[in-house]
């Protein structure tokens, strides 16, 4: 496995596999790699000829300096997890080989990136296109995968993609979870043993409310979620949204979309850490 610095080295390496026919897979993470961030790229690997994982804190989807500052980075650790799961290539850049200088484009898509996460954290997706559409550009890949507990953020990227004429494949992959129903999260490593117990309700009551919505509204079934949940001491919901799967909009009943999707945003423990989860209404 070769780990990777510069745009340039990672060029020159993407280049020679696709001049030798290979198809070369993309699996961009911010580090602090989990067994949710190996099954992507295990999957990568057992799909592409090249598999590129790229480490990299994004500051630019930080709007908040105090979570960019705490964001957990574990660079040889993440090198070691990359090895062991058939990744080819690390590329961990520096904020200068990234930004050289101020990325002043501003990538906006209606209503799906300003609901949720887009209302809460001002930038935050704009961040997001800014660098996924900078490695998009780097390694040019045939497949890049994402995993759904950001599920938001699929929805956005798929947006740009097609704004910005990217034709390759995105690979959504499922959410893997710790044994007790909590998602897999590289903020859960800055949660006590005591609290990822605590934050594992969260999973709990969204697969409860699939058999609540069967005899209840959907205006009652997001309340029994976010009262639910608030009740809990140690959790205190953001927001809970019930959305078309696809548009990201607002719903107030069950029939308004056939693909129904629950989002997410709670806060858990004395820090306290922000954990994002869904559940599908199918």
């Amino acid at each position: 496995m070769n780990i990777i610095h510069t745009q340039e080295n990672l060029a020159a390496a993407v280049a020679a596999a696709k001049a030798g026919g290979k198809i070369v897979g993309l699996v961009p993470t911010m580090g602090a790699l989990h067994e949710g961030h190996a099954s992507l790229i295990e999957r990568c690997a057992d799909e592409c000829d090249l598999t590129v994982v790229s480490i990299f804190v994004n500051p630019t989807q930080f709007n908040d300096p105090n979570d960019l500052r705490n964001y957990p980075r574990t660079l040889d650790a993440d090198c070691h997890l990359v090895e062991s799961k058939g990744g080819d290539i690390v590329f961990a850049p520096d904020v200068a080989e990234i930004y050289p200088e101020p990325d002043q484009r501003h990538f906006s898509y209606p209503s799906i990136d300003t609901v949720m996460e887009g209302a809460r954290r001002p930038g935050h997706f704009n961040g997001v296109c800014q660098i996924v559409s900078k490695l998009f550009l780097m390694v040019n890949p045939d497949r890049a995968y994402f995993g759904e507990k950001d599920f938001q953020q699929i929805a956005v990227i798929r947006a740009m993609m097609a704004d910005q004429d990217f034709h390759f494949t995105l690979v959504s992959c499922p959410i893997v979870r710790e044994e007790s129903g909590l998602a897999l999260s590289s903020r859960n490593t800055l949660l006590t043993e005591e609290e990822r117990c605590v934050a594992a309700n969260i999973n709990r009551v969204l697969q409860e409310s699939k058999l609540y919505r069967q005899t209840h509204t959907l205006v009652e079934t997001r309340e029994y979620v976010t009262d639910t949940l608030n009740r809990i001491e140690g959790l205190e919901v953001e927001y809970y949204e019930i959305v078309d799967a696809f548009t990201l909009t607002p719903l107030t009943d069950w029939k308004e979309s056939k693909h129904i999707q629950g989002c997410i945003t709670v806060y858990c423990g004395a820090r306290p850490v922000r954990l994002i989860d869904n559940v599908s209404y199918q």
